[in-house]
């Protein structure tokens, strides 16, 4: 797991937490599980991701194993070879919208009028919306949600994220 040189987790009741560091970047992703799936991969922009890695312990799950795995993979620039079992909670629209973009393919970029499109939605903007609540980013690819010109709109963790994770994808793309 060459990302997460810091292995450390952290159990609260029945949800389990794990912390990978981001290779080459000062950035964090702390990922959630159930126990059985993966519900939560968010950037670590609160800190939370030091108490995690203040606590001394071995990765809870064999999932965080696969995940750090798919996650190595993904920041080498490669597409990741297997499928992450998730388990979103989000209401009926938001899960539309999320399961629409796990099929967005790696190296792709689609326009939100297109994805609103896609799940016989008219507004852009509550697509929008959908997408910025995605609580399992990079697997989830939110990032590849782009302006109706294909300009950089809107990414919860900031533009420049987006970016580095569309610049990642694209040099694979075209290898």
């Amino acid at each position: 797991m060459a990302g997460s040189a810091s292995v450390s987790a952290m159990s609260i009741g029945s949800s389990h937490t794990f912390c990978y560091n981001i290779p080459h970047t000062a950035d964090r992703l702390l990922m959630c599980s159930d126990g059985k799936a993966l519900t939560a991969l968010q950037f670590d922009d609160t800190g939370d991701g030091h108490q995690i890695l203040a606590a001394d312990g071995d990765c809870p799950l064999s999932l965080f194993g696969d995940v750090c795995r798919w996650l190595d993979s993904y920041f080498a620039g490669e597409k990741p070879a297997f499928d992450i079992p998730l388990s979103l909670q989000g209401n009926d629209f938001q899960l539309r919208v999320w399961r629409e973009l796990l099929t967005i393919p790696y190296g792709h970029t689609v326009p939100y009028g297109e994805l609103a499109r896609r799940i016989g939605c008219r507004s852009a903007q509550a697509v929008g919306g959908a997408v910025s609540r995605n609580p399992v980013v990079i697997i989830v690819p939110c990032h590849r949600v782009v302006g109706a010109d294909g300009s950089m709109t809107g990414y919860a963790y900031g533009l420049n994220r987006k970016r580095y994770l569309l610049q990642l994808e694209s040099r694979q793309a075209t290898r």
